[in-house]
């Protein structure tokens, strides 16, 4: 999972470098770029493509389609950080739904560690301008996404390679978006040719170090950790989008560190045979 959070972090970069390039013209070359990898990644494996559990395949689809468009738009439209903070709302969501659809429970203290990395993503936010009611619900839709779409992969564990999970993504994308994009195609030009391909790229490694983490662990744990995207978006957008953040951020980084550290301290010995 740290190294999706890596490739993820990438493909913010890339992202914000595309803000001329309409939202849903970079989830169709990202989405063709994944179809192609994951295609060839099948092929080699001489693993089926079309799956066993089609209905949560596409529902994981349909979910991962929701969560990623929304996400790239609040990217391009905020700084980097608000938009990260608030689509990392998605661990909560993950949990709250974990419970219905997988049957997980969590403890009451995992809850207290819960809220203290949620008071954490808010504090980071702190007053941002970029940041609207519009775009901050639509952010929130993105996490719901997410949450939905991580439950789907942990349902499908065992029942499908990795990789079959990740190419029903463009599969379920692509017949819905294609038609929108090529009626309202912007020609990308120069340097965001490149970009749109390291946003497929750095996304097709994330997902598959996702997905993987996904299948091996329970979705409450692992979704913990995909709150050190918010600070690699701290430190990539102070470095290289030259956004400036308050005493609140580094305030947030800490409670989101202190969360994660003792949730998975505590999973460690609520797990461990006395």
């Amino acid at each position: 999972m740290i190294l999706a959070t890596l490739f993820y972090a990438g493909m913010n970069v890339s992202i914000k470098f595309l803000d001329r390039i309409p939202s849903h013209e970079v989830v169709f070359f990202r989405s063709i770029v994944t179809l192609v990898i994951t295609w060839v990644l099948l092929r080699r494996k001489q693993v089926s493509p079309w799956g066993n559990n089609k209905k949560l395949l596409i529902a994981r689809g349909l979910a991962g389609f929701v969560g990623l468009i929304l996400y790239i738009y609040t990217v391009q439209r905020m700084s980097l950080a608000s938009a990260v903070t608030i689509q990392y709302l998605s661990p909560i969501f993950t949990a709250l739904f974990a419970i219905f659809i997988l049957g997980e429970r969590m403890k009451g203290i995992q809850w207290l560690f819960f809220g203290l990395a949620f008071i954490g993503v808010v504090l980071i936010k702190g007053y941002d301008s970029s940041v609207d009611l519009v775009l901050l619900l639509l952010g929130v839709a993105s996490a719901v996404g997410s949450g939905l779409a991580y439950n789907f992969i942990r349902k499908l564990r065992g029942q499908d390679d990795p990789l079959v999970i990740v190419f029903y993504f463009p599969l379920v994308t692509l017949p819905i978006i294609t038609p929108y994009t090529l009626s309202h195609f912007v020609m990308p030009s120069g340097i965001e040719w490149l970009m749109l391909l390291f946003t497929g790229l750095f996304t097709q490694f994330a997902q598959v170090f996702m997905t993987r983490a996904y299948q091996l662990e329970k979705v409450a744990n692992v979704s913990l950790l995909t709150y050190l995207g918010t600070i690699y978006a701290l430190i990539i957008g102070t470095l290289i989008f030259n956004e400036v953040y308050q005493w609140q951020a580094i305030a947030g980084m800490a409670l989101i560190v202190g969360g994660i550290l003792a949730s998975i301290l505590y999973k460690r010995k609520f797990d461990t045979p006395s």
